[in-house]
């Protein structure tokens, strides 16, 4: 499909003004992949008018000059944040610290540039029912894992079922390239800051605000799986370290503010994320079991 330019995507739009979404793409040496994911922005039909942000965290490849090239055949819909630094090995959360405060849009999508939407209808969709339903905050739905070979049985863990707000304050996951989102988060508090996965901030902080909504009419979105994806290259008792300094900021986080509650439920998981984390695979399955157990006869029992 022959992309369509600036001036047809304006034209299309039935409302005027500023950007009622801000599309979030952070890329790092996608070079070989990001033309797919702009090119699914590009082609969302939407009623309303829409931006999309582009962050290069410091790229050694050629990322940076596709970036400029949109930016040059889309100047009124693209912008640009260029780093000279990478910024996510000196503090992490990128989107939270560099893309969300520059974003104008009411709903903030997420998106990074080795991955890519396959409904051009996404956005509409996700943005009709927030606009509807103000008691849910974010809207999420289905992936598809390819590899270079296609399809692929790599299945990572994301809600395909609606979410309360307490289960989104859990850090419930989320396929984060299907998230469309109310901007209510705001600057993060600086005890967040030091998180490895920015998504599961985000879920939880959006708790604050309201419900999540598992959209099945959203055809899945394509995530690639390749050996420099930043989820996807590590190995599980590298995830387990990444996920232990995220869990233990949360709960840090939980204990300042005084919601014991949520406190104890992300101090249990850093015990078993510690024990995963130090390679003690079969007694971590093992705790993991006991503690399902317990909870499925005594609940949640203080």
């Amino acid at each position: 499909m022959v992309p369509r330019t600036e001036e047809q995507i304006f034209d299309s739009w039935q409302r005027e003004g500023t950007a009622l979404v801000t599309v979030c793409c952070t890329t790092y040496n996608h070079e070989a992949y990001l033309r797919d994911a702009i090119e699914s922005f590009l082609m969302q039909e939407t009623d309303f008018p829409f931006e999309i942000i582009i962050h290069d965290d410091a790229s050694t490849d050629g990322t940076a000059k596709i970036i400029l090239e949109y930016k040059k055949k889309y100047p009124r819909l693209i912008r640009t944040i260029i780093q000279s630094e990478n910024q996510y090995s000196k503090a992490g959360l990128i989107n939270p610290r560099f893309v969300f405060p520059e974003a104008m849009g009411k709903y903030l999508a997420i998106c990074e540039g080795d991955d890519y939407w396959t409904d051009p209808l996404k956005l509409q969709k996700q943005v009709t029912f927030l606009e509807e339903n103000p008691d849910y905050v974010i809207t999420y739905s289905d992936f598809q894992p390819f590899d270079e070979n296609g399809i692929t049985d790599y299945d990572d863990v994301g809600a395909r079922r609606d979410l309360t707000a307490a289960e989104l304050k859990r850090a419930t996951p989320i396929f984060t390239l299907t998230s469309c989102f109310r901007n209510v988060i705001g600057e993060v508090p600086p005890d967040l800051m030091s998180a490895r996965y920015g998504d599961m901030v985000i879920w939880s902080l959006l708790g604050h605000h309201g419900k999540g909504k598992y959209l099945a009419d959203v055809m899945p979105s394509a995530y690639r799986v390749h050996d420099r994806g930043l989820h996807s290259r590590k190995d599980d008792n590298q995830r387990a370290v990444m996920r232990l300094i995220t869990i233990s900021a949360l709960y840090g986080y939980y204990v300042r503010i005084g919601d014991e509650e949520i406190a104890r439920y992300f101090r249990s998981r850093m015990l078993m994320t510690l024990l995963q984390a130090m390679g003690f695979g079969f007694l971590y399955r093992f705790v993991r079991a006991v503690y399902r157990s317990w909870r499925g006869v005594f609940g949640n029992r203080r």
